[in-house]
């Protein structure tokens, strides 16, 4: 199951050439990540404050396949493609059109309040995978 999400490229996301800086690949993946999970019924601001439960990003893998210009519509791809007892891994791929231009696997690890691994709250295991692929 794959989750999409629109992206527009803004002025703001673009250098001088009028391409996307490679640094706002990763925002845009952000936001589709942010938006499945909301989805998916987990609030993490909610998780945090409440269960002093919080996602991070250990690891991103990315490849740069095409550039993404100034008014680009575009679409965030984002595939739970494994979960263990403290991690999510996630493929996300970034269309436009038909065309694939960027790729990236990332895995998100669960911290408590101090930033130390913890396990995934079964509830949250069940709902991350929902999004299995």
């Amino acid at each position: 199951m794959s989750h999409r999400f629109p992206v527009r490229v803004f002025y703001e996301d673009t250098d001088m050439a009028g391409v996307v800086y490679y640094a706002n690949y990763l925002k845009f993946i952000e936001r589709g990540r942010s938006e499945m999970v909301r989805e998916q019924g987990l609030d993490q601001g909610k998780l945090g404050a409440e269960q002093g439960v919080y996602y991070a990003v250990r690891r991103v893998e990315a490849d740069y396949l095409r550039p993404a210009r100034y008014d680009d519509q575009l679409e965030v791809e984002t595939i739970v493609t494994e979960i263990t007892g403290a991690r999510v891994y996630m493929d996300q791929n970034l269309w436009r059109g038909e065309e694939l231009i960027f790729k990236a696997t990332v895995m998100i690890v669960c911290v408590d309040k101090t930033g130390m691994p913890m396990a995934l709250p079964a509830e949250n295991r069940q709902q991350f995978a929902r999004g299995l692929a």
